[in-house]
């Protein structure tokens, strides 16, 4: 849900009243104080975190206090203290208890000369009322800081003396709560010029914030006023409106374009009878749509983009990581047939490490070219037809899930998922045992993510996180493994592609790495020819790789224990699986709708165990 905002010019009794009643409903708040002010409750909860700005604009203080679920902005305290007293005793009847983190910051830092030789300690000064639960609370909040993860700066921990103790100014305002005074110093801003450093700043807010977060927990925990399974579950359950403009701008920059499509080419068949009739000597020349999208065009929307009113700091990240990722792509649309192509594609994807290589030539080795004989082939046709038929099952459970599939000239053999679009090359011919399998790599995990996202409230989710690529074409592997039709083929064809990207990124011309494949490999001339392809479309482009780094951190997932429900829930990657797990504990993200119909069988279950039992990825071969 999103809070609707009010303009308040002061604290006037009927305000307040109204105040109490939403708090008394359990509805939230979001009310502008003065000129520059604000209240803000999500949910009942028995902490408020305080920021009095004192006329100053910008500091980091008014970040932290801003992403916390319940914060006060007050320009001074005559004008905090009524709305303090009005939450407080709101709160404290509810919970028995309420506690006021006031967060500021010092005047000055340690004045340093932009070449200082050295960097000494920053100072945090602490003060809290006397009450355990709150010296308790005060100590964990002091931990939380030492033990961050700020780099270049230690922080030196120091108590006010009387005279500039903000929390002996706040009761002598009248504060009648348990309340922790934080004052930090300013590191965060360039010594001479006075403009931030953004990157500790970003850090800074978040540190801090979850310091204050664990304070939260400690004193709800040790005043028995909730019951916290973790202090990140403290946090928003709501979006403001800035996360849901920002989220509708970024999605309508991803979808301005089609990466994919943009850098495969249009004439396989054609570059395949030519590559054939040189006799595999020459360099195929590739084709490709013109490009739809403006590139400095799209830039400018994206970095025009404002986060700096999200007031969270996990989806502030999530949002920022997006940017960089949609900035990389157009830069490498804007670098087609380049030779910067493929070291924008290796900044992209990443190289081929050495233990995924190792992998990858170890499955080669164990699963050499097997002669099937016979086996019965479909066409597109077919292939579409099965498709539709279970975007109909899926439907039938879940009326939004409006996926097409579409049959296209213009692709090399082969299926792809663009959106809620499945499209089928018509020069797709593939193997009927395999057909399943593929379709819950592309239905089952593809499309089931796109609407299971598009469910969640953001389109990010659905449009997919920095880095989930890899994520979901492990997960879609995986589900070609537990449908029962993963072959020695397709493992060799997987690991194929990896030997094949790092050829390429190691200088290996398009002839090379062909012959490599064939030659050193086993592979057929024709499966060799779409899977270099793949690797030299657009210049270089070494996303194939990420199918074998993908399974492999799935297996790694599961066999520590793992659950594979979060990844449902939308496009996600591995390293977000905590932040997908503390958006759901706040309340922000809801569970998958559809569950994949592969994991249903018995069988899937049975194969599913022997994963977590450590099957190695050249024994997953199941036909």
């Amino acid at each position: 849900m999103s809070v609707a905002d009010a303009k308040l010019p002061v604290a006037a009794p009927d305000v307040l009243d109204e105040i109490l009643e939403s708090l008394a409903a359990g509805k939230a708040i979001r009310k502008d104080i003065g000129s520059n002010g604000r209240l803000h409750i999500d949910r009942p909860l028995p902490f408020i975190c305080l920021h009095v700005t004192g006329g100053s604009k910008d500091l980091a203080a008014r970040d932290i206090a801003a992403a916390h679920a319940s914060y006060l902005i007050a320009a001074n305290i005559s004008e905090a203290m009524p709305f303090l007293r009005a939450v407080g005793a709101e709160m404290q009847e509810r919970f028995g208890t309420f506690i006021v983190l006031d967060m500021g910051e010092l005047e000055h830092d340690i004045l340093l000369a932009d070449d200082s030789p050295y960097l000494p300690h920053y100072e945090v000064a602490v003060s809290a009322t006397s009450e355990p639960e709150t010296q308790n609370a005060k100590r964990v909040f002091i931990k939380a800081v030492c033990d961050a993860e700020i780099r270049f700066r230690t922080p030196r921990i120091t108590r006010p003396d009387a005279e500039n103790d903000p929390v002996l100014k706040l009761e002598a305002a009248g504060l009648a709560f348990p309340c922790i005074s934080v004052r930090f110093a300013p590191i965060y801003r360039q010594p001479e010029s006075g403009a931030d450093y953004p990157g500790l700043r970003e850090t800074m807010i978040a540190d801090l914030f979850d310091a204050g977060l664990r304070a939260f927990a400690a004193f709800s925990s040790h005043s028995e006023a909730l019951k916290v399974t973790t202090h990140r579950a403290l946090g928003r359950k709501a979006f403001v409106d800035a996360v849901r403009r920002a989220d509708r701008s970024v999605d309508d920059i991803a979808a301005s374009f089609d990466f994919l499509l943009s850098v495969t080419p249009i004439n396989a068949r054609k570059a395949f009878v030519d590559f054939k009739e040189s006799g595999f000597q020459y360099a195929p020349h590739f084709l490709y749509r013109p490009l739809g999208v403006d590139v400095e065009e799209q830039k400018r929307k994206l970095y025009s983009v404002a986060f700096d009113h999200l007031e969270d700091p996990v989806l502030y990240h999530l949002y920022r990581e997006k940017q960089q990722e949609l900035d990389l792509q157009l830069t490498m649309l804007a670098h087609l047939h380049r030779r910067q192509f493929p070291d924008f594609s290796r900044a992209l994807y990443g190289s081929v490490e050495p233990a995924l290589l190792a992998i990858a030539q170890d499955v080669l080795a164990r699963c050499p070219r097997a002669d099937d004989g016979e086996v019965a082939m479909v066409d597109c046709y077919e292939v579409a037809k099965q498709a539709r038929d279970m975007v109909e099952a899926y439907r039938a459970e879940e009326p939004e899930f409006k996926a097409r599939v579409d049959i296209r000239d213009d692709l090399p053999p082969g299926l792809m998922v663009t959106g809620e679009k499945l499209l089928v090359s018509r020069h797709t011919v593939m193997e009927r045992r395999r057909l399943e399998a593929l379709l819950h790599h592309e239905i089952g995990v593809h499309l089931l993510t796109y609407f299971n996202g598009s469910a969640q409230g953001l389109r990010l989710f659905r449009t997919g996180l920095s880095g989930y690529e890899g994520v979901q074409e492990g997960l879609a592997v995986l589900a070609e493994y537990l449908a029962g039709g993963m072959t020695r083929e397709r493992l060799r064809l997987i690991a194929g592609r990896v030997v094949g990207c790092s050829a390429m990124l190691d200088g290996a011309s398009f002839v090379e790495t062909f012959r490599l494949v064939t030659q050193d490999h086993g592979f057929d001339e024709v499966g060799a020819f779409n899977m270099v392809l793949r690797i030299y479309r657009g210049g270089g482009l070494s996303k194939d790789a990420i199918y074998l780094r993908g399974l492999c951190e799935i297996l790694e997932h599961l066999r520590k224990g793992g659950a594979l429900d979060p990844f449902w829930m939308g496009k996600i990657s591995a390293a977000h699986f905590p932040i997908m797990q503390e958006l759901a504990l706040r309340g922000l993200l809801r569970p998958p709708g559809i569950r994949p119909a592969f994991l249903a069988p018995a069988k899937a279950n049975e194969r599913l165990e022997k994963i977590r039992s450590g099957l190695s990825i050249a024994e997953m071969a199941t036909l």
